[in-house]
């Protein structure tokens, strides 16, 4: 673990902010890979992502912005409003978890995107939540 903490910090904190997702990818045991379980099937995926980025191109419509990840800060403000609960979770984790503005807005964007393949038309607390778990680089390591 000292190894990876170690690794970590040589990669500085203002590049680690601009990317927007962070997915520590365990190792998959044989059983596992071995097991016939059902899952979403790709072209499923495929559906609901191209859907996304339809409501994406309709919200920006008349813009330059064609997906969530370019929004400009009072586009964030417009179309990242989170409701009380997420505002609730955002405090606590940004406090806790000492995430920069970057990754701050980052979160908005990617929560903004998850809401959109849920088709949903707020941001929820569950939205910023899955996006936050996505930046586990950001997280303080002692």
């Amino acid at each position: 673990m000292r190894e990876l903490i170690q690794y970590r910090s040589r990669i500085s904190g203002p590049l680690m902010d601009r990317i927007d997702i962070h997915i520590e990818v365990p190792a998959v045991k044989y059983r596992e890979l071995a097991e016939q379980s059902e899952g979403e099937s790709s072209a499923v995926i495929a559906k609901r992502v191209e859907a996304a980025r339809g409501i994406q191109l309709e919200r920006f419509k008349g813009t330059k912005v064609h997906c969530n990840a370019h929004m400009n800060p009072r586009q964030i403000r417009k179309f990242c409003e989170p409701d009380a609960a997420g505002h609730r979770l955002l405090e606590m984790v940004t406090e806790r978890l000492g995430f920069s503005a970057r990754a701050y807005t980052r979160i908005l964007k990617v929560a903004r995107t998850i809401a959109d393949l849920e088709y949903s038309e707020s941001v929820r607390e569950q939205h910023l939540a899955e996006a936050i778990q996505y930046r586990s680089l950001d997280r303080k390591t002692s």
